[in-house]
């Protein structure tokens, strides 16, 4: 007899949440979509999410960056797909103690995190040269940004149209 009595019991319960669970989350559907928005809101970025400029900054601490024809920037004038676009950097420079190159960093212009890739050097690199592949969300502009031994910057920039996004 206890056994008939729990089956009861349990038809009764499922009975109550197939009829009492669809009215509740038809309720709480705006109640839900707000909270999204409010959280999309909130969102804080994460602490390598920075604009361009922001990116700019932080590197040549304020000082001023020339563009520069030294620079050999290789990107595809059309990226069929976001996820792998090929970056090369060249950089005439000879390397030696007193004029090298220290850094190479490529950056985007419209991703959320404008920094592809911070590349050191020293004299003991031949050449100022580094080739990679980056990811971009959208059709944007990709710079590459030259730290020299003497402290100062130059860049060179490329557009690139993307066909397919490679972030989301």
């Amino acid at each position: 007899m206890e056994r008939r009595n729990f089956i009861k019991s349990l038809m009764m319960a499922s009975a109550a949440v197939t009829v009492v669970t669809p009215s509740m989350l038809l309720a709480n559907e705006t109640v839900k979509e707000e909270a999204k928005d409010e959280v999309k809101k909130s969102v804080t970025k994460g602490p390598n999410d920075m604009s361009l400029e922001d990116a700019i900054k932080a590197i040549t601490e304020g000082k001023e960056v020339k563009e520069s024809d030294k620079i050999k920037l290789s990107v595809p004038e059309i990226a069929e797909n976001g996820a792998v676009v090929p970056v090369k950097v060249e950089v005439e420079s000879p390397m030696s103690e007193k004029e090298h190159v220290k850094s190479i960093h490529v950056l985007n212009s419209k991703n959320s995190n404008a920094r592809c890739a911070d590349i050191m050097l020293t004299p003991a690199n031949d050449k100022a040269y580094f080739s990679t592949r980056v990811k971009l969300a959208e059709t944007q502009e990709i710079i590459a940004l030259i730290a020299l031994s003497d402290g100062t910057f130059m860049k060179a920039g490329k557009s690139i149209k993307v066909t397919i996004g490679g972030c989301g």
